[in-house]
């Protein structure tokens, strides 16, 4: 009679020890592992944390991943929309800048992502702000914070008006870790519609000459022009980098007619660009 009861006791105990394992083996992912806190945003019961691998805006070109937190459950929210509009206020006026629209992270339940690009700031990083637009199962959420945006130590951005009175930016998204070879050069280009709004350009041209001012103004072999990729809205070229040191990339935009918009072919008697980027490495 013992054994008849002793035999469940033990299967019970048995299956009770398996669940707690099973339990104490559950993988928490970390979503943002690898990116660094830029921004947290506290608006009621919501606080949006931003995020990138530098842990802080800088002129040029920011890929940003940004997770909402309910306050009260202390859990992210995994079906949010968002929208955003950056804001530079001057003196005697305001404008926003370039910007993607933001959508989730690929593989990621809780992250989503965006760019935008800073075109200008302040000495001090002063001078931005940032308008996040959310909804959360049908409610809408709004809420304004200043940033800092700190001026990145080349000119990885270019602001501009062309020949037709057009102003443009362009903007250095890639390499952002060159090396002595063959690199892939991504630019974005855009065009200041009015203060708020600035679309892409499609389908010009971008013509790359790389030079290294400090040793005798040198070129590289096998570099290509920077065209369109109507895929992700980017321009690509091959950019060759022969040596480590200081590189301006001089650049020349022309338009679906080959009209030169802005630069210069590099000479013996025109060193530079007057459009230009730069990279140190």
């Amino acid at each position: 009679m013992k054994l008849k009861y002793l035999l469940p006791i033990a299967f019970i105990a048995l299956f009770f020890s398996c669940s707690t394992d099973d339990d104490d083996n559950t993988t928490i992912v970390n979503e943002v592992e690898g990116l660094e806190l830029i921004q947290t945003i506290v608006n009621g019961n919501e606080t949006i944390e931003l995020y990138n691998e530098k842990g802080l805006f800088e002129t040029g070109y920011n890929m940003i991943s940004l997770r909402i937190k309910d306050n009260t459950t202390d859990s992210y929210i995994e079906d949010a929309t968002l929208s955003w509009m950056p804001m530079m206020q001057m003196p005697t006026m305001e404008h926003s800048s370039p910007k993607s629209t933001i959508s989730k992270a690929l593989g990621k339940d809780t992250v989503y992502e965006g760019f935008i690009i800073y075109q200008m700031t302040n000495t001090d990083g002063s001078g931005w702000s940032l308008t996040l637009n959310y909804n959360i199962d049908g409610t809408d959420y709004s809420v304004t914070e200043t940033i800092s945006v700190m001026q990145y130590e080349n000119q990885n951005t270019a602001t501009f008006m062309g020949s037709d009175g057009t102003n443009y930016i362009l903007a250095l998204i890639e390499p952002k870790d060159p090396s002595i070879a063959v690199n892939e050069m991504k630019v974005g280009l855009f065009k200041m519609e009015n203060m708020m709004t600035f679309p892409v350009v499609e389908d010009y041209t971008i013509a790359l000459d790389p030079r290294m001012p400090g040793m005798g103004n040198h070129t590289s072999p096998n570099n290509t022009d920077l065209t369109y990729n109507n895929a992700d809205n980017f321009y690509y070229a091959d950019l060759s980098l022969t040596m480590t040191g200081y590189w301006k990339l001089n650049l020349k935009l022309m338009n679906t007619n080959d009209d030169v918009l802005k630069g210069e072919d590099v000479t013996d008697e025109n060193e530079a660009s007057s459009l230009y980027l730069e990279l140190e490495f």
